[in-house]
């Protein structure tokens, strides 16, 4: 399967295993960068990345 440039609200949800609550409220708190081409939302690739990157971790402990 080739990976996109861009994806839907929806794709990333199913992708991340989130609600749409929770992605569109990372997007309102400027977490999740979203663009907008005419009235569809979408999400780069390289955006959905900084986010993944920016979570916290959880720390194993003993």
């Amino acid at each position: 399967m080739t990976e996109k440039n861009a994806y839907s609200p929806a794709e990333i949800c199913r992708r991340n295993g989130i609600g749409k609550t929770t992605l569109y409220a990372e997007i309102k708190a400027g977490r999740l960068e979203a663009i907008k081409v005419g009235r569809k939302t979408l999400i780069t690739a390289s955006a959905e990345q900084t986010w993944l990157t920016t979570l916290p971790r959880l720390s194993a402990q003993a």
